[in-house]
């Protein structure tokens, strides 16, 4: 049976270990609205992967996809950034809860932008898939464009660092 994926977010003090190592680790959060960090959670090979999602922004809409970056219906539901994603285990996610009773109209806005979101990622998982493996493979092998590469997270040092931080 094919593993569906879900939305998580990530442990701030193991996002702020990782960017000890790699500037390229994005921040837990936004500045501006504090809003959490959340992405999608995945495999490739035998490790999880975490990629970040980013809310829609009318860039997305005129934005190319490309390696390492999809958008998500065409960018009418934002796009995932796959030269951020991180490493994770299990003690490194929060898994989000879209059921939840939603206080505010902002809190229930941003709940129905998720549940869009992980509905169309799970229809269309084989492009993640596809997408985040091609950029993982060509970044080990170092035959990744240098513009891309230089926007890329160091995949192998954070996998060693996931490892350390989490034994």
């Amino acid at each position: 049976m094919k593993e569906q994926l879900m939305l998580v977010r990530l442990d701030t003090k193991y996002c702020d270990y990782l960017r000890t190592c790699d500037d390229k680790v994005p921040y837990n959060h936004n500045e501006k609205e504090l809003r959490p960090f959340v992405g999608v959670l995945f495999r490739i090979n035998k490790l999880m992967y975490f990629a970040p999602l980013s809310s829609p922004k009318p860039k997305h809409l005129k934005l190319k996809s490309k390696l390492d970056f999809l958008k998500i219906d065409n960018g009418k539901l934002g796009a995932i950034n796959f030269n951020n994603m991180l490493p994770v285990t299990k003690k490194n996610i929060i898994k989000l809860n879209l059921d939840k009773e939603c206080l505010t109209k902002s809190e229930e806005k941003y709940s129905k932008l998720l549940k869009e979101q992980i509905y169309w990622l799970n229809r269309n998982d084989e492009k993640l898939y596809g997408r985040s493996k091609k950029l993982y493979n060509k970044y080990i092998n170092g035959t990744l464009d240098k513009n891309i590469a230089k926007r890329c997270c160091n995949f192998k040092l954070l996998e060693g660092k996931c490892k350390e931080y989490n034994a």
